[in-house]
């Protein structure tokens, strides 16, 4: 009945800024893009990496609220990469450090970023 997870969607305070992180950074393509007319809601735009798909949503006033990193909730997203060294020497050259980690979990490493507006993204290598 249910087949997988179709998209996350994220409201960033800079659509522009956040669509540049996302494809120029992360290496996710601009699948869609286009205005909405349905106040607040004003623009969208969907960001494919391999199967999965994010959308960015550009609001009226859309502001930060505050973290709550153990609250109930949406917590972050997480991407698979093939080598974490790799991941996170490419990562460091885009001026994006680890936020938490990397560690050694089992037999999978972990560790975190953070995207152009503090959303928490978990980089996992099984």
């Amino acid at each position: 009945m249910f087949k997988r997870i179709d998209h996350i969607e994220i409201i960033p305070c800079d659509f522009e800024r956040s669509i540049k992180f996302y494809t120029e950074i992360l290496g996710f393509s601009i699948k869609e893009k286009m205005a909405v007319a349905a106040a607040p809601l004003e623009e969208i735009a969907y960001l494919a990496l391999g199967d999965t798909v994010l959308e960015l949503m550009r609001v009226q006033d859309a502001a930060i609220s505050a973290p709550e990193p153990w609250g109930t909730g949406y917590r972050m997203m997480a991407l698979e990469v093939e080598d974490m060294d790799a991941a996170l020497a490419y990562l460091a050259g885009k001026g994006v450090t680890p936020s938490w980690g990397p560690v050694t979990l089992g037999s999978s490493k972990r560790a975190e970023i953070r995207d152009c507006d503090g959303f928490p993204i978990e980089l996992r290598q099984w």
